[in-house]
């Protein structure tokens, strides 16, 4: 009977697990709801568990029946389902994951269901849990193959996986298949396992570079929200602005660089627009004193304006016809040079 009670309830807590990742909105209430509720099925079973002695430290692997080979993997599932919590404190929903693969290993080390990779890896865990890696090597295609093959690895068990599930006769009647279906599962999520931890350890070394949170509050609130519309009061001096108002007050009076050039206090560069803006109708302001086309004539009388060069300076004027005296001198003009070359051949 209490064999029953615990196979329902773990039946129960894997349906409501496999609905949870068939979700895809984890940010809704509802989400959280039924992650809450599958976590707690899955506490229920860990205290049956306990509670019938199912796991003892006196017994090895052969002395598992095949049908209990499924509840080594609760708190491997718990540990699944504690990562997908959303909540503020991030990092106490860490550790307690953490917690629970460890707890998983551990049994799993008891019974001797590790291989020798695993058992490495284990090992290398236990040694520095915060700076675990699945890959402990700084060669960028040392841990490129390193990374293929542990795909490789994910990718055969889970295809094993698949032909023992899709071949319900295989396992009919046949502890021998069903014991290898249970352990191969039990392979891929220690696979898997490894690798959530590495990820969470790379998650804590960021939220602790990460700064403090604000405490919560009415006006941590209403700052937030002015912030977000765009409505934040003038005299309001944001403690993450580099060009505060404190550091760059008028009154500090002290030299801004010292004699080899070094900066001694903040200061701001003023744009050339704001300073002529400042002294413009002042005592001693100069006004214009002529437009830019007389500028412009008296630069072309001083010789200052270069004309014309280019393509257009080698294009002949057209001659004016009614220019007769004009006319008259260019031909003449022609006729001398005509005689010039007749008189003075090459």
């Amino acid at each position: 009977m209490s064999e029953q009670s615990i196979r329902s309830l773990y039946n129960s807590a894997e349906k409501q697990r496999k609905d949870i990742e068939a979700s895809w909105d984890s940010n809704t209430a509802t989400y959280q709801q039924n992650l809450a509720a599958a976590i707690a099925t899955y506490d229920d079973c860990l205290k049956l568990a306990d509670r019938l002695s199912l796991f003892s430290p006196n017994e090895t692997l052969e002395d598992l029946t095949s049908g209990d080979l499924q509840y080594l993997l609760i708190n491997y599932r718990l540990a699944d389902l504690i990562l997908r919590i959303s909540s503020k404190d991030r990092k106490s929903t860490l550790q307690r994951a953490r917690e629970a693969y460890e707890k998983y290993l551990s049994l799993l080390d008891h019974y001797e269901i590790l291989d020798t990779a695993q058992k490495k890896l284990y090992s290398d865990y236990t040694e520095y849990p915060k700076t675990f890696s699945t890959i402990n090597n700084a060669d960028p295609s040392l841990r490129r193959g390193a990374k293929i093959a542990n795909f490789k690895l994910e990718k055969e068990l889970k295809s094993k996986l698949d032909f023992l599930a899709q071949n319900p006769a295989y396992l009919q009647n046949d502890d021998d298949a069903v014991r290898e279906l249970q352990l191969t599962n039990i392979t891929l999520c220690t696979h898997k396992a490894f690798q959530s931890l590495e990820s969470l350890n790379l998650e804590e070394q960021i939220l602790a570079m990460a700064p403090p949170p604000r405490p919560d509050g009415p006006e941590s609130l209403e700052r937030d929200y002015r912030e977000r519309m765009g409505l934040r009061d003038k005299d309001d001096v944001s403690e993450d602005r580099l060009d505060r108002r404190d550091m760059l007050s008028a009154a500090n009076k002290s030299p801004i660089l010292s004699a080899g050039g070094k900066p001694l206090r903040p200061f701001t560069l003023l744009d050339s627009r704001q300073t002529v803006k400042a002294g413009v109708f002042r005592s001693g302001h100069n006004l214009p004193t002529m437009t830019i086309d007389e500028y412009l004539e008296e630069e072309r009388a001083r010789g200052g304006i270069i004309e014309g060069g280019g393509e257009a300076s080698g294009l002949s004027p057209e001659p004016d016809e009614d220019n007769y005296e004009k006319g008259d001198a260019e031909t003449m003009k022609a006729r001398e040079w005509d005689e010039f070359t007749e008189a003075n051949p090459k």
